[in-house]
């Protein structure tokens, strides 16, 4: 077991290293390298090291944490979603020497506030942003205030320029109803949620256009939408379009709580996924595996995303650079039991 350390000095002489270098590979410099960065992090882990933020943040001007701004949406509200994105945000940053701070929006507090206050405290380095709107306030905040960020999904104004990591969900949703509609689907449901978020727009648009490249008259689209974290009023949407007479064959949820939502009520309506109702997902979370009989969705590697970001956004910070850094990733259908053949009865 190494002897145990307190001291940058102390680390820096273990390893036959500058106080500097060791120093810079703590903090995550890109000037060092990976190798040095990897041995200098695991030295001090070994050695039970750990750097003072005052001392740090007074010589580098860096705080070496990164924000993240976690909205309390209820006590009864479950996010499978967010949990495994801070998750993997946490495992990128550490691996890096950086550590992650949660800052809470209660329900009644604006987003933004919380956000402003996180920047101009000085107690990050820089944010990550999740869950983006189609026009986000949060981004053009932090954009104006020149502050390093990285977000997790897109706006729609392509002119703006930023740093973002995103999901192909419009490739996902076309994928989705051509499946489908090789199994002899032409009537379809769509359940989303009312916000004006980016990602229902995309994947949304996705969607049609597969529908559109069909060119088959006789294919149907019922839409069936409510507020995202009003569970009564997505029970209720969901219910009026199982319960009508000539209901969808195949439904598409916008994300996997929708999708998990819409198996449940169809059980309680006495109708069996997927002899007599087919769905897909998106997110592939821990629940649609259990799920009976399985969900069939599309797994957007929501931690691994959350590392990249973690990555991507230390480059950020270090660097400085002028260039936006960018990358879309294709989710992967992951098939299950809940989707097959539609019914021979039924159009």
């Amino acid at each position: 077991m190494p002897a145990r350390v307190t001291t940058l000095k102390e680390l820096a002489a273990s390893l036959g290293l500058s106080i500097t270098t060791v120093s810079r590979a703590l903090a995550g410099h890109r000037q060092i390298a990976l190798k040095t960065r990897e041995r200098v992090v695991q030295a001090a882990r070994q050695a039970g090291y750990v750097p003072n933020t005052a001392a740090r943040t007074l010589v580098s001007g860096r705080s070496g944490f990164v924000g993240l701004v976690l909205p309390i949406r209820g006590p009864n509200l479950v996010d499978s979603f967010l949990g495994e994105f801070v998750t993997g945000l946490g495992e990128g940053l550490v691996a890096h020497g950086s550590d992650l701070i949660l800052a809470t929006a209660a329900q009644d507090q604006a987003e933004l506030a919380v956000l402003r206050h996180v920047v101009e405290s000085g107690r990050a380095d820089g944010v990550v942003v999740t869950r983006i709107a189609e026009v986000d306030e949060r981004l053009a905040y932090l954009r104006r205030r020149g502050f390093p960020f990285v977000a997790h999904g897109r706006l729609l104004d392509n002119d703006f320029d930023y740093n973002w990591l995103d999901t192909d969900g419009a490739h996902a949703f076309g994928e989705a109803f051509d499946m489908l509609y090789d199994l002899g689907h032409r009537h379809f449901g769509l359940v989303t949620i009312s916000e004006p978020m980016t990602f229902r727009h995309l994947r949304q648009d996705g969607l049609a256009a597969a529908i559109a490249r069909r060119g088959d008259p006789s294919v149907r689209l019922d839409v069936a939408t409510a507020p995202r974290f009003d569970r009564g009023a997505r029970i209720q949407a969901v219910n009026r379009m199982l319960q009508r007479p000539d209901r969808p064959t195949a439904i598409v949820a916008l994300f996997d709580e929708l999708a998990l939502t819409v198996m449940e009520e169809a059980a309680r309506a006495g109708l069996t996924v997927p002899r007599d109702l087919s769905v897909i997902g998106f997110d592939n979370v821990v629940a649609s595996a259990y799920a009976p009989p399985g969900l069939t969705t599309f797994d957007a590697s929501i931690r691994q995303c959350a590392r990249e970001i973690a990555d991507m956004l230390l480059t950020v910070i270090a660097e400085k650079s002028a260039a936006p850094l960018t990358r879309l990733i294709r989710p992967t259908l992951v098939p299950r039991a809940s989707h097959g053949p539609a019914p021979l009865t039924r159009s």
